[in-house]
């Protein structure tokens, strides 16, 4: 189902589809790819929406910070300066984060309207960003599809072609509340990663390091608590098709939440700073992608997409209770 949402001050409407499988609902945004709600069951059946999210359009644009589950591009997370290189010519962007390059800029993925055509159990978001948009070289055709599975599992599925060499890195922004409210520092944790990426003040790796003995270890499940805004190296690696990586689980209610993906990373973020109409930590941010900073370091999993390649990623977010 598909229906007006809202109206951006120059005109443009913004549409509502609505996803229905399995007992599960889920509500996206035609502005910013936004994943507005997931409704699932608890153990007792009572439905309840998991994610953090407005009723109306307004909300979404009087609170832009959070990135409340938006799609998130060019390039997700943290550039280091704004600028990266590139075949020997460095690219300078939008410094929106101190000295670096959030999400995308100023004005990202997250604040487009997006077209939107019906897919089976699911919509085809789908926008051409321009070369030189917010700085990015490049011109970008780049679709989101969002479809719920027989399960109810909804999987959102990327692609992307260029015209010339540029950086792709896309997430989902979604902050999960198992319980539908309240603190969600009691849910518990399991990541399947044994490596991390530490940061320098800026929130910038500094390199990869092993997570045994620190306070960023969970291998083994455990609640999560409130502090955490880090990138985790998954010990899959990138692979072609979506692999499991995170389980969080809520005592409360019952509800598990899994995620598998193809990405190599996935940042954690407890969201400690959220301000009204929410509050600290009220969700959980489990932003399944490739690492932070990527353009400027060999090192780390290429983000670079080229003329004539396609740049593809998958993640699943599976719904089951105990």
């Amino acid at each position: 189902m598909n229906e007006l949402f809202g109206t951006l001050s120059d005109g443009t409407p913004v549409h509502r589809w609505t996803l229905e499988r399995a007992g599960v609902r889920v509500r996206v945004l035609t502005y910013g790819g936004i994943v507005q709600s997931v409704e699932v069951p608890d153990r007792e059946g009572v439905a309840g929406n998991v994610v953090l999210g407005f009723a109306e359009l307004t909300g979404y644009l009087a609170h832009p910070g959070p990135y409340l589950g938006a799609l998130v591009g060019r390039f997700a997370n943290r550039i280091a300066g704004g600028r990266f290189p590139l075949d020997g010519r460095t690219y300078a962007l939008a410094r929106n984060n101190g000295p670096n390059c959030l999400h995308g800029g100023e004005r990202g993925f997250d604040k487009r309207v997006w077209d939107a055509e019906p897919v089976e159990h699911g919509v085809r978001l789908s926008r051409v960003a321009p070369h030189g948009e917010e700085g990015f070289p490049g011109r970008l055709e780049v679709s989101a599809t969002y479809t719920l599975d027989a399960s109810g599992a909804l999987r959102i599925a990327y692609e992307a072609v260029t015209d010339a060499p540029t950086v792709v890195n896309l997430t989902n922004h979604s902050y999960f509340n198992l319980a539908g409210s309240g603190h969600a520092g009691g849910h518990e944790l399991r990541l399947d990663a044994s490596r991390y990426t530490p940061v320098d003040a800026d929130l910038i790796p500094t390199g990869v390091e092993s997570v045994h003995g620190t306070d960023v270890d969970f291998r083994a499940a455990r609640k999560v608590g409130s502090g955490y805004d880090h990138n985790f190296a998954l010990d899959k690696g990138v692979t072609e098709a979506p692999v499991e990586v995170a389980e969080l689980y809520d005592p409360s209610t019952g509800r598990v939440l899994t995620v598998a993906t193809t990405e190599p990373g996935l940042q954690l973020y407890t969201a400690d700073h959220l301000e009204e109409p929410f509050a600290p930590g009220e969700g959980i941010a489990l932003e399944t992608q490739h690492f932070p900073d990527s353009p400027n370091r060999p090192d780390f999993p290429s983000t670079v997409l080229r003329r004539g390649g396609v740049f593809r990623s998958q993640t699943v977010y599976g719904f089951t209770t105990r």
